[in-house]
């Protein structure tokens, strides 16, 4: 960075007793630097999204799938126990479907609100999830956390309705929708969606079975059990590690800048035991 800036007085008068300044060619030097900066700068904005922060990962590379594959609402702990050969074909199945669906351009992965579900291929535990998404009106939408639903996305313009009560899209993205009505986290705490066409940022937190949701920096669910949908009881508890997975249907969503942070042991203890205390 010092090659874009003049030597100070004190080093601009020991490179002259030296015969080595020379002001022509240190203002060729950074004119070439200014140019380079100026080219990278308006360079495919793709280049500046998708980096992901310190100690997070990039889930999406913002070129392409790779990393990802298809996927549906099926419990992993059921896929896992799969023949290898069974798994493997209905992966596949999964998969054509959703490369039907999804495409990349400009940085950002377009899902047209049909087709399977983007899934990481890799399996997480604990960690920190940080994406932006954009919507469209109608479209329904939600992350998958160890392959279990879900942290909602709606098209919050949509009303109650009484056929429906337990379906109050209008109070907002972020719930865990598919826990059990009017239990902690299932309904959003406030409102925090951004009008359509503007980007939506998530902060996805989960320990153990506790998940905490902050939408455009406002909390929205505060260390909720997420529920293990795949028990009708709902007595076990989600999985120890799976997908993430970009759910949606009923209209077009938009997703980059999707990081992860893997949380270690200790660290999910710490925020367990921050909340029991």
């Amino acid at each position: 960075m010092s090659a874009c800036f003049p030597p100070q007085p004190h080093v601009k008068q020991s490179l002259q007793r030296h015969g080595k300044y020379q002001p022509f060619r240190f203002s060729k030097i950074v004119s070439l630097t200014l140019l380079a900066s100026a080219f990278c700068f308006f360079a495919d904005p793709a280049l500046a999204q998708n980096q992901p922060p310190p100690q997070f990962t990039a889930l999406f590379n913002g070129q392409d799938l790779t990393g990802w594959r298809g996927g549906s609402t099926f419990d992993p702990v059921k896929l896992a126990a799969m023949p290898e050969a069974e798994r493997t074909k209905q992966i596949e199945t999964w998969t054509k479907s959703m490369q039907q669906h999804w495409h990349v351009k400009d940085g950002e992965l377009i899902n047209d609100g049909k087709g399977d579900y983007a899934t990481t291929v890799k399996d997480y535990g604990d960690f920190e999830l940080r994406l932006e998404y954009k919507t469209v009106a109608g479209a329904d939408s939600g992350i998958y956390l160890r392959g279990c639903p879900q942290v909602q996305i709606w098209d919050i313009n949509q009303p109650s309705l009484p056929t429906a009560p337990d379906r109050n899209p209008n109070k907002g993205s972020g719930g865990l929708f598919n826990n059990t009505p009017k239990t902690p986290g299932r309904d959003p705490l406030v409102v925090a969606d951004k009008p359509f066409g503007e980007w939506n940022q998530f902060r996805i937190l989960m320990a153990g079975t506790r998940v905490s949701v902050w939408l455009n920096d406002k909390l929205v669910v505060d260390h909720a059990v997420l529920e293990n949908y795949y028990d009708s009881k709902r007595q076990l508890p989600v999985p120890a590690v799976g997908p993430i997975q970009l759910q949606t249907h009923g209209g077009e969503i938009r997703w980059r800048n999707i990081f992860i942070r893997e949380i270690d042991k200790e660290e999910a203890s710490k925020i367990q035991k921050s909340r029991t205390s």
